[in-house]
C-alpha cells in the first residue's frame, strides 16, 4: 500500500471495551501522521464504519459481541478500498493467530505491547508490512515447526533450504535472523543501522533467495536454521 504523502494514516479501532479504545486512541492521537477516524464496539459496527470511513488500518479485537474480530476479517478485506487488518488482543494463543493470518490479517499485536510498538505496528501495517508481536511470532513458529530433534534444538533444515541460505549475503542473513524475531522493517533498520528502503530491498532478496513466500515463512526458516532463537 502506498499512501499519499500529504495525509495521515487513517485508523479504525474495534474493541468492545471503551477503556481500551480510549487508551489506544490517546496513544495514536499523539503520534505524528496517524488519525483515528472511527471506533466500533463490535465487529458488525466495525465493518459498517470501515465502509463509511475507508481506514488504511483496522485495529480489531478478537473477542467482541455480535460479530467477533476473526469473523469480521473477511468482510473487512472485501471492502474497496480495503484496510490492512491487525488483530489487537490479549488472546495470543496459536489457534487465534493462525486463523487470523490465514484469513488475511496483516498482523497480530498483543495489548500489553508498549505505546511505541503500537505506533510502529500501525505504520508498518499501513506500509504493507507484516506485524507480529515477538511473543506471537514464537507461538506461530512453535505451531509450524514440526518434529524438532530435541527441546531447544532447531529442527532439521531441508537440503534445498541449506543451499538457499548459503546464497544469502551476510547482511541478508542478519535481516533473516531479525525477521525470525518478528521485527518490522523500521525495527530491523534500527538494529542494523540502515534505512527502511534498504531493509525492504534486503527482505525482498531474502524471500526470493530462500524461496519463502512470506515474512512469516522466512521467520520459521530462521528458527529452523538456528539463526533466531
Amino acid at each position: 500500500m502506498t499512501l499519499p504523502a500529504d495525509r495521515p494514516i487513517r485508523v479504525l479501532l474495534a474493541d468492545d471495551e471503551a477503556l481500551v479504545r480510549h487508551g489506544v486512541r490517546l496513544i495514536l492521537r499523539h503520534a505524528e501522521g496517524i488519525e483515528v477516524v472511527a471506533e466500533a464496539a463490535d465487529g458488525e459496527e466495525a465493518v459498517r464504519l470501515a465502509a463509511e470511513t475507508h481506514p488504511d488500518v483496522a485495529l480489531v479485537d478478537v473477542r467482541m459481541p455480535v460479530l467477533d474480530g476473526l469473523a469480521a476479517i473477511g468482510r473487512l478485506l472485501a471492502l474497496r478500498p480495503r484496510p490492512q487488518v491487525v488483530m489487537l488482543t490479549t488472546f495470543g494463543d496459536e489457534r487465534n493467530v493462525t486463523r487470523a493470518l490465514r484469513s488475511g490479517a496483516t498482523g497480530f499485536l498483543l495489548k500489553d505491547e508498549g505505546p511505541q510498538q503500537l505506533v510502529s505496528a500501525v505504520r508498518a501495517a499501513a506500509a504493507g508490512d507484516a506485524v507480529l508481536s515477538p511473543g506471537v511470532t514464537r507461538a506461530v513458529i512453535s505451531r509450524m515447526l514440526d518434529g524438532a530433534a530435541a527441546p531447544g534444538a532447531p529442527a532439521a533444515v531441508p537440503t534445498v533450504f541449506e543451499e538457499r541460505l548459503a546464497a544469502l549475503t551476510e547482511r541478508e542473513r542478519d535481516v533473516l535472523a531479525l525477521l525470525g524475531q518478528g521485527l518490522a522493517n523500521a525495527e530491523i533498520g534500527h538494529h542494523l543501522g540502515i534505512g527502511v528502503g534498504t531493509v525492504k530491498t534486503h527482505v525482498s532478496a531474502v524471500l526470493v533467495k530462500t524461496g519463502t513466500g512470506s515474512r512469516l515463512q522466512a521467520a520459521v526458516l530462521a528458527h529452523r536454521s538456528g539463526l533466531s532463537s
